[in-house]
Formats: structure tokens, sequence, C-alpha cells
């Protein structure tokens, strides 16, 4: 069976029954919601201290931002090995790896910090990144079994998950100091310490929880059969990605829109709290900043999922580029220090950013055969990800020679293949329709 085979497609019928499937999905999203949301606290608690541990251990402003671009990087290269895994053991295997690697890297990151080690901080960060992929992988783990005119909902759910961790992460950083002294590790690796934990915590959640994986059984469901587990092999089949992207032309746009989007979104935020602190602002109101932001992006994800199933993926991804334009329209023209302009174009920024995301991810599920379903979700976040880390360097670059107003106008440039990939995903989806097939 080919990639761009219909043998597989996403609307074919459970042979298992859909009050089966029905029953397992429901079961999938709550284990899902609540990984997701005690994992992301275990991401975002080490926020507000890496770069200033990498800066202490490194004795170099300079080498502030290393731990976290360390971390972006990992996520691309875990979401690659984390895509052949699911491909041959399925969805709990996978997000168990990418939880326990992310543990492990946060105990590293404490280590370095015991030891005084900048490098081995970076390899912690790294797989931490870990975490991060399996994150990630989450919001398509919570599709696999759902009902086409669904997927945008379930998706979104698991997305809004990371609320609970986002804003829990960065409140704890005082307790994490406390639990710190108390054993007796340098105080700026308690959040990591609450953070490996979290991670743990997770991990258990899933590998008990996930059960059965909604991958494994969505296979069998579609082979009417007991089935069988594919060869084994490692990372992402690219002969599959390719002839996947190649003959599924909204696929390939929603691949281009997540990349874009994360981007955008990352290069902006990243520069934001230098470009308040410039004009004076102090550390709390950044952090309010940043906190709105976060805020932006997940809170309201149940509603764009919403959007998305009830209005299309293409008309939500419209609208999420539309959003974004507004939000560099007000944060590239905000004064430095603080400002209403700054705070409204960051939540703007996590808005437009979670209908692009929400919508682009749902489209990858609809478009991408049973069969390719790892390797190109795999493929998708790998190339998100390292998007957004040379997004994140070039931020520094462009805001040190021409300022945060002209960041705001490049990254604007990278919106307008948004609203091509709106465009393409609405034609696909009418063709779709014309079909006879599923209009999403």
């Amino acid at each position: 069976m080919t990639a761009g085979s219909d043998a597989v497609a996403p609307t074919t019928p459970f042979a298992g029954g859909p009050d089966e499937a029905a029953r397992i999905q429901r079961r999938t999203v709550v284990v899902l919601v609540l990984a997701q949301a005690v994992g992301a606290v275990g991401i975002t608690i080490g926020i507000a201290t890496a770069s200033l541990l990498a800066r202490d251990l490194s004795g170099s402003d300079a080498q502030a931002g290393l731990a976290q671009t360390a971390q972006v990087v990992g996520a691309a290269a875990a979401a690659y090995a984390l895509a052949g895994l699911m491909a041959s053991r399925g969805r709990r295997v996978g997000l168990l790896a990418g939880m326990l690697t992310g543990a492990a890297g946060a105990a590293l990151a404490v280590v370095a910090g015991v030891i005084g080690s900048m490098a081995l901080l970076l390899v912690g960060s790294a797989l931490l990144g870990a975490m991060t992929a399996a994150n990630s992988g989450s919001r398509y783990a919570a599709v696999d079994l759902a009902a086409p005119l669904r997927r945008g909902r379930a998706l979104s759910l698991v997305v809004w998950a990371t609320t609970v961790g986002a804003v829990a992460g960065p409140n704890l950083t005082g307790v994490s100091g406390w639990i710190a002294r108390r054993i007796g590790v340098p105080e700026l690796t308690g959040p990591f310490v609450i953070g490996a934990v979290a991670m743990l915590l997770a991990a258990l959640v899933v590998g008990v929880g996930l059960r059965p994986d909604p991958l494994l059984t969505a296979r069998r469901f579609a082979a009417g059969t007991a089935g069988s587990t594919p060869v084994r092999r490692r990372g992402i089949d690219w002969a599959v990605v390719r002839e996947v992207l190649a003959t599924r032309p909204a696929v390939t746009a929603a691949v281009v829109a997540l990349a874009c989007a994360h981007a955008v979104m990352v290069a902006v935020m990243v520069m934001t709290p230098l470009h308040m602190e410039h004009g004076g602002a102090e550390l709390d109101v950044i952090g309010l900043v940043i906190s709105i932001h976060v805020l932006g992006m997940f809170a309201f994800s149940p509603l764009v999922g919403l959007v998305a199933d009830r209005g299309g993926r293409g008309p939500a991804l419209g609208i999420g580029a539309a959003v974004l334009l507004v939000a560099l329209g007000l944060a590239g023209t905000s004064p430095e220090g603080h400002s209403w302009h700054i705070a409204t174009g960051l939540f703007l920024l996590g808005l437009g950013w979670s209908f692009a995301t929400v919508a682009a991810s749902t489209a990858i599920a609809d478009g991408t055969p049973l069969e390719a379903r790892t390797d190109v979700q795999g493929a998708s976040d790998m190339v998100m990800g390292l998007t957004a880390a040379v997004g994140g360097a070039l931020a520094g670059v462009v805001v040190g020679a021409w300022g945060f107003g002209w960041l705001a106008a490049g990254a604007a440039v990278l919106v307008l293949a948004l609203f091509g990939a709106a465009a393409v995903t609405v034609r696909a989806g009418a063709a779709r329709s014309d079909e006879g097939h599923d209009p999403t």
C-alpha cells in the first residue's frame, strides 16, 4: 500500500463499531488532557530560570539563550525519533519515551547546576526538548479515533490542557527555590527538580491510562482484524512523507502554515522582553505580558477547534493569519517599555498562533492516510521546530541591527504564506465536498 493511497482514508468506517470507537476516544482524550496538564508544568516552570542558569554557568550574557535554543533543536530531533517509534509501537510507547527522556534532561540540568557545567546543561536542555515533542504528539493522538467532524475539537482540547501547566508552572518558581534549598542544590535548578517530577507523573498517566493505544486501535478497526504490528524502524520514512506532500496539496499547505506561524510567534515572543526592558519596564510587568501571550495561545483552543470543525480548516487558518497580521502591526509599532500596544499585540499573537496551529494540525490529520500519519506528523513537527529555532536566532540579529519594528515587518512577510495555505486548504475542501467526501 502506498502512502498516497486512499485505501485507509480518514473516513474509513470502524470495523470494531462506532460505539466502541467513541468509548475509546473519550478515554483517550481524558488521559491526554490529564497528561498534558501535568507535563506542561515540567516544560514551562524552567522557562523563567533556564536563561539565568545558562548565564551563570557560562559567565556570559551572550550565551544566556543557548539553553532555550538547545531545547528547541532537541524537540525537532525528538520529533524525528518519536515518529518512528509511534509508527512501529503506537502512541503510548512514543509518548512515554518522550516524557521519560524529558525527565532525564531535567535531572541533567540539576546536575549541571551542581557541578557548574554549561555543556551538561545544554545536553539536558536538548533532552528536555523530547517532552516538548511528546506534548506536540499528544495533539495528534487525540484525533486517531475521532470522528471527522470532531477532530478539531478533540485536538484543541488537548492543546487547551497546556494552559494549566503554562499558568501553574511559572507560579511554582518560588516553591522551587525552597525545594532547592531543602535538598541542597542551586536555587536556579529548583524548577528543573519540579519539572522532572511533573514529567514522570505525566508518563505515569500515559503508561497506565492510554490503553488501548489509539493509533494501533485505529489501524485494527480500519483493517477489520486484530492486525499486526508494523515492521519496526527508526525515525521518519521520508519517502512516505514526500509522496503524501506531492499528492496532497492541502497537507503540504498545512505543514508550511504550521512552520511559518510557529516561527512568527517564537521570533516576536523571544524579543519582546528585551524590547520592553529597553523602555524601563519592570520584570513583573514583562512577565505579565508574556503570561497574557500564553493565555492567548492556549486558553481559547476549544473555541478555535469548534470554528475549525464547523467553518472548515481553511477559513480558520485564514482567521489565524489575519489575527497575526493585526498582532504584528500593534507590537511592531509599540514604544519601548510597557504599553497597551505590546500587551494587546502579544495576546493576539498567541491567539493567531492558536488558530493557525489547530487548523493546520487538523488539516494534516484529515488529509494524511492512516499508515502515513506518524511520518507526516513527525516531519511536520520537526520542520516546525527547526523553523522556529532559525526564527528565534535571526530575531536577535534583526532587532540588534534594525529594531523591533523591522522584526515585526519581516514576520509579516511569513504571515502571507498562511493566507496562501488557507486558500489551498479551502480549495481542497471544496474539491472533496464535490466528490462526496467529508468537506473538512
